[in-house]
């Protein structure tokens, strides 16, 4: 997936601010790798911007290109990370997979990113 095609961005109307902003996704649908059944969760998105901020249509139908996807929890999450950080280049963004239960188990994968380090 390359999140430079699919990922649009505006410019930060505050870029000399650091604030935060919070994106949740609570339909986010992927398929199990392993029983190609589908995986239901939401997606939370938390970051501080740099010069750019996510626009949220555009975000939307990246969200759509995983329903089909045969793709573990962890992965979604942390290639969500890495398309997003890449889009927008922001101070600081985290992203938590909080998937619903399957089999009586719940996961909750967090990845996280900082500019500073």
């Amino acid at each position: 997936m390359s999140s430079e095609k699919t990922i649009e961005t505006f410019p930060n109307p505050r870029p000399g601010r650091d604030f935060e902003i919070a994106i949740a996704c609570p339909e986010f649908t992927s398929v199990c790798p392993m029983t190609g059944l589908p995986d239901f969760g939401e997606i939370r998105i938390t970051y501080v911007p740099g010069d750019r901020c996510i626009e949220l249509k555009s975000l939307k139908y990246y969200m759509i290109e995983f329903r089909n996807r045969g793709i573990f929890y962890e992965a979604a999450t942390n290639q969500i990370l890495d398309d997003l950080v890449a889009a927008c280049q922001p101070r600081r963004m985290t992203v938590v997979g909080d998937f619903s239960v399957r089999g009586g188990i719940t996961t909750i994968v967090t990845a996280s990113y900082d500019a500073s380090k």
